[in-house]
């Protein structure tokens, strides 16, 4: 799985329609272009492979100011939001994956009901905590990685990780639980996108398209 198909997917769904420099300014304002491979080059390559398979509907719409092409704006659709959902419910429940698949699914969480988001999250420790049991069935945290010469080395880092992600994770759902943050169907949700034409703190590089957009 890739995080920057959670990320597009999402920032343009916040939006309602948006254009591929107000997704690079959002991806960068959330700062996944250190944490993720949200690289420009990557984002408007996945929003036009995205409309390409029927997850965004592209719309062209006036030409800039300076002459250039009409610029492009994309809207999810219906499949889009499918496939949205489903990679958000998969990346809030797996524990397997790379750090920025987690860290997008955490900014989208709340499109989610608040019963639902801490199902898969208490998912997601169930499958720790039985991933760490067969681990453990044939090494042994307690006498050391020394055990299996420096190759256990790689065990005591995963349970190590396996026991501190199911503690982080343990300690979201009780956050959850008690109230924090506005999910889907209970309020006005948190801003977390830029409006057009609102300058970004953070960010970074050449502000130009390849697209115009």
């Amino acid at each position: 799985m890739s995080a920057i198909r959670l990320l597009v997917l999402g920032a343009v769904r916040q939006h309602g329609r948006a254009h591929g420099y107000q997704v690079r300014n959002d991806l960068e304002y959330w700062g996944a272009h250190e944490w993720s491979n949200a690289k420009p080059g990557s984002i408007y390559h996945a929003l036009k492979q995205l409309a390409k398979q029927g997850m965004l509907r592209a719309h062209e719409v006036a030409p800039s100011t300076a002459g250039g092409p009409p610029r492009t704006e994309y809207e999810i659709t219906e499949q889009g939001t499918e496939e949205f959902l489903t990679l958000l419910r998969e990346s809030l429940t797996m524990y397997d994956q790379r750090p920025d698949i987690l860290t997008a699914a955490l900014g989208f969480m709340v499109d989610l009901p608040r019963e639902e988001a801490v199902a898969l999250l208490k998912e997601r420790v169930r499958r720790m905590e039985e991933w760490r049991a067969s681990v453990t069935e044939y090494y042994t945290p307690a006498e050391g990685p020394g055990q299996l010469g420096h190759i256990g080395e790689i065990m005591n880092y995963w349970v190590h990780s396996a026991d501190t992600g199911a503690e982080w994770t343990k300690s979201l759902i009780a956050r959850i639980e008690g109230g924090a943050y506005t999910f889907a169907g209970e309020g006005e949700p948190f801003v977390a996108v830029l409006a057009d034409g609102q300058e970004n703190p953070y960010a970074t590089g050449d502000r130009t398209s390849p697209e115009n957009s």
